[in-house]
């Protein structure tokens, strides 16, 4: 299962927020696709799944929005 995320307009910390509320709802292997604006998000979400034990599989940095794909571990 994928989740999409849309935290586009909020900053620090509240993307990381809305991950760690969203990343409970879903099982081990699921994904979820985080839709951000804040560019902290390319610090902040690879950290804290590495302290909370998640795997960020993908960032794709747009022209005005940064994707990131994170899995449950």
């Amino acid at each position: 299962m994928r989740i999409n995320l849309d935290t586009k307009r909020l900053l620090c910390p509240m993307p990381v927020i809305r991950l760690g509320e969203a990343i409970e709802q879903i099982e081990v292997g699921d994904t979820i696709q985080v839709i951000a604006t804040d560019p902290g998000v390319l610090h902040d979400i690879p950290a804290w799944c590495k302290v909370h034990g998640h795997k960020v599989l993908e960032i794709d940095e747009k022209t005005d929005e940064i994707v990131l794909l994170v899995e449950k571990q």
